[in-house]
């Protein structure tokens, strides 16, 4: 599924025009985007969490080359299911 078939699904679903459902969707990626940056986590009970974590910096490969190359630490967002939402997939 991609972005124009969920706001599809969305529209459907709560009964809305689809430029509704879009602009939904939008705000709340920009909702979760922007707590992300500040380092908050977004919990939504029964789907998941969405979190930042830290990634150290370490020493990989060029493939091309085989030569060593350091990559600095990072910030990355990551996001762990809820048991309801494991619970549809199984």
């Amino acid at each position: 599924m991609n972005k124009s078939e969920l706001i599809e699904a969305i529209a459907a679903s709560a009964d809305i025009p689809k430029a509704s459902a879009s602009r939904a969707l939008d705000a709340m990626i920009d909702s979760v985007t922007d707590s992300l940056r500040k380092g908050d986590t977004v919990s939504l009970v029964g789907f998941g969490t969405f979190s930042v974590k830290e990634r150290a910096a370490r020493t990989g490969r060029n493939p091309q080359t085989g030569k060593s190359i350091e990559i600095s630490a990072a910030r990355v967002p990551g996001f762990k299911a809820g048991k309801a939402l494991k619970d549809a997939v199984n």
